[in-house]
Parts: C-alpha cells; sequence; structure tokens
C-alpha cells in the first residue's frame, strides 16, 4: 500500500493532493457508464430493434443521430476551451455538462416505440453534454500529473474509469435478468436501465465537483467568434505546433474507427453474431475488464518505451482486432475479437489523451485539449456515419462496413510516422515560457 502511495505522489505535480487525483478519476468512473451502457451495449440494439421498429433505416438513423451531436461538438468545443481558459470556468462548464449528460440520459427513458424524435432529440442533448464533460476533465490532466508522468496518470484514470463502466453495466445486467425472469419484454426494462445510468453518473461525478481546483484563468486579448475560434485555433497548431497538427489527424483516423467499435457493436452483436440482450451486456463487460487493464498497465509501458511507439502498437492490435472480428462466424471467435477491442480502446484512448498534454502549452490546455475534441468527434461523425452508409448501400452487409473500417487505422498509422514526438514537446515548452 505504501508503495502505491509513494508511486501516486511521484506522478503528480507537488502542489496536488491525491484526493483531487481522485476526484479526477472518479469522474472518468462516472461518466464511463454512459458511454458503456447507452452508446455500446443496451441503447444502440435498442434504438434499432424497438424504436426504429427493425426498419432498414435503423442503423443509419442511429450513426446520424449520434453524428449530429459530433458535429455540435466540433463546432462548440473549441470556443468554449478558450473561454474556461480565460475565464477560469472549467468546473462550472464540467457542472453544466454533467447535468445536462444526466437528464438527457433520464429522459431517453421515455424512448419506445414511435417514438423516434424523442429518442433523436434527448440522445443527441446526453451525448454532446457527455463529450463537453469528456474534454473539460481531460484538460485538468497536465496540471494533476508530472510530465513525465502523463501516461500512467492518464492510464490510471481511464482504467479506473472501466471500473465504473463495468459498475453500471453490472448492476444493469442484473436489471436486465430480472426484468427477463418476470417476462418483460425490452420496452419495459431498458427505460430503467437509462435510470439507473443517470443516477450512477450523477453521483460518482460530485466529488469532482467538491474538490477539483480551478487553474488559474489566463489574459487573453483577442476574442474570436466560434468559427473564427475554429480557424484560428487550427491555423495556428499547423504553423507553431506542427507535431501536435499531426498527432490530432492520427487522432481523428484512429478514433474514427474507435467510435464505430463504441458505437455499433452491440448492433452488429445483436444483428450479426445473432446475441441477445443478455448476452451483448455480457461481453461487453468483458470488453470493458480488457479495456481497464489496457490502460492500467500500457500507461506505465508508455511512459517506458515512448508515447509514438506505444500507441503505434496499439493501432496494430486494432487491425487484428477488426480483421478478426469481421471474418469469423463462431460466438468464440467473436468474444476472442472483443477482448482484444478492449484492449485496443483502453490503452489507444490512453495514449492519445497523454500525448495530447504533452505537447500541449502551459496555460492553454483547456484550448488545446478542445482542439482534441474537436479531432475526436469529427471521427465520431465520418466512422459511424460511414459504416451505416455502408450497410445501408450494401442491404445490410454489416461485415464489410466492420472490415472497411480498417482503413481508418491504416491512415492512422501512416500519419503517426511523421510525428516527431520530442520536437513536438520542445515546442510546448518554449511557447509555454
Amino acid at each position: 500500500m505504501q508503495n502505491t502511495t509513494g508511486r501516486l505522489r511521484g506522478a503528480l505535480q507537488p502542489q496536488v493532493a491525491k484526493r483531487e487525483f481522485w476526484a479526477w478519476a472518479l469522474y472518468d468512473f462516472a461518466n464511463s457508464g454512459y458511454t458503456t451502457v447507452v452508446l455500446t451495449s443496451v441503447f444502440g440494439a435498442y434504438f434499432v430493434a424497438v424504436v426504429a421498429e427493425g426498419a432498414t433505416w435503423g442503423t443509419l438513423a442511429w450513426t446520424l443521430t449520434l453524428s449530429l451531436s459530433y458535429l455540435l461538438i466540433m463546432l462548440s468545443m473549441p470556443a468554449l476551451g478558450a473561454w474556461v481558459d480565460r475565464r477560469g470556468r472549467k468546473r462550472f462548464l464540467l457542472f453544466t455538462s454533467t447535468l445536462g449528460c444526466v437528464v438527457g440520459t433520464l429522459l431517453l427513458a421515455g424512448a419506445n416505440h414511435g417514438t423516434l424524435w424523442w429518442a433523436m432529440v434527448f440522445l443527441v442533448l446526453s451525448n454532446y453534454c457527455y463529450c463537453v464533460g469528456e474534454a473539460v476533465i481531460a484538460s485538468f490532466l497536465p496540471t494533476l500529473a508530472k510530465p513525465e508522468a502523463l501516461g500512467r496518470v492518464s492510464g490510471w484514470g481511464w482504467g479506473f474509469g472501466y471500473c465504473g463502466g463495468m459498475l453500471t453495466l453490472g448492476l444493469s445486467l442484473v436489471l436486465v435478468v430480472l426484468g427477463e425472469q418476470q417476462g418483460w419484454v425490452a420496452s419495459k426494462y431498458v427505460p430503467w436501465v437509462m435510470v439507473l445510468t443517470a443516477v450512477v453518473f450523477g453521483l460518482a461525478a460530485i466529488p469532482a465537483f467538491l474538490w477539483l481546483k480551478e487553474p488559474a484563468a489566463i489574459v487573453e486579448t483577442v476574442q474570436h467568434g466560434w468559427f473564427a475560434h475554429i480557424q484560428h485555433a487550427y491555423k495556428e497548431s499547423r504553423a507553431h505546433f506542427p507535431d501536435l497538427y499531426r498527432l490530432l489527424c492520427c487522432c481523428a483516423c484512429y478514433q474514427a474507427g474507435i467510435s464505430v467499435v463504441i458505437t455499433l457493436s452491440s448492433v452488429y452483436a445483436t444483428q450479426v453474431m445473432g446475441f441477445e440482450m443478455g448476452q451483448t451486456m455480457l461481453l461487453i463487460f468483458t470488453v470493458n475488464i480488457a479495456a481497464a487493464l489496457g490502460a492500467l498497465v500500457f500507461g506505465s509501458v508508455q511512459d517506458a518505451i515512448g508515447h509514438r511507439l506505444a500507441l503505434m502498437l496499439t493501432l496494430l492490435g486494432w487491425l487484428v482486432m477488426i480483421v478478426v472480428a469481421s471474418s469469423t462466424t463462431s460466438a468464440t471467435g467473436f468474444w476472442i475479437a472483443a477482448a482484444l477491442a478492449g484492449l485496443c480502446i483502453g490503452s489507444s484512448q490512453s495514449a492519445g489523451r497523454a500525448m495530447v498534454g504533452a505537447l500541449t502549452p502551459h496555460g492553454r490546455q483547456g484550448e488545446f485539449y478542445a482542439l482534441w475534441s474537436f479531432a475526436v468527434q469529427l471521427a465520431a461523425v465520418v466512422g459511424p456515419l460511414s459504416y451505416g452508409i455502408v450497410v445501408w448501400v450494401s442491404q445490410g452487409n454489416q461485415r464489410l462496413a466492420l472490415l472497411l473500417t480498417g482503413l481508418f487505422f491504416i491512415v492512422a498509422l501512416i500519419v503517426l510516422r511523421k510525428v516527431d514526438f520530442m520536437r513536438g514537446v520542445q515546442h510546448a515548452q518554449h511557447a509555454g515560457e
């Protein structure tokens, strides 16, 4: 225990209390339940099968709805990031986005047969607010962790977050099993799953509002409108921080593939592999265990072997997973692919978040993590939407759509080769002086 405490203390900035780190990590714990239950395991399959009533356009409607929420994030998050840096309002934005996601998830409980627009509106609201909170909480990382420990601290937070996803999913699975034993159909037990997810999120997020300290505000004399700010921020990153710019492009590519796995795995499992809701939830539970291990273990590996090489290894792992998942016809093969996906999700997402922190100038974390969020949300539009279009055009060939998803990881590997990480760190340090 003392050794663990010492490792944590040695990884944090001198002014950061341990409870502040745990409050930050608990937010990852809190919001993981939303992605695990709403986006990955339950509501996606429910949306296609029940809300869209099994229509051929159901998968496309699901991906279009999520794409709209990600598009709104792309247009607004860079300006919001700069605003919270300038005004010192990160905690305020974190609280309001959390409240919006919790309320939106509660209102998803009203989604049922013939309520397509209701489901779409509150899916957009809840997912938009979730994405805002994810970007804000990520921007605290460089103020908590020492530069040489960004990978470890990011991995610890992400790994702990998957434990939260497993808790919410486990409680939801109990609810589903008990409901099915009572003869309930999905339209009766899924609304209660949404309520449970919202409550766990809200309760687990409370320590972040109590103990996370607000970073000092940044004085900025130039004001930008939303669209002008996006243009200015990306022009500056491309001109003065080229390696950060390339990393963001790389993130956009591989996150497009990850977004497909996160938002469409339950649809693929039920529509292609023939899994029942309980089986799908148990599958996603296994994925979360693997993801937690990947994030916790790979964070230290990342600090040891280097950020760039670590991310490259995870992208190669993603390619293997895509080939296995799209070609297997057995439940065992799909379980193996799911476990590999979990390892890759935890390690690649933790690696990307840490790399952005290392390449970010001091005092501009909110703005540059907003750029990271912009890249991630761009990917979340392109990835699932391309999958939905391929399924629609190919008249339901989801195997082909999944196989083509591998192209995103191939392009990410090509872009990553052009990132000079040490040069990027030097540029960030000079800019922050």
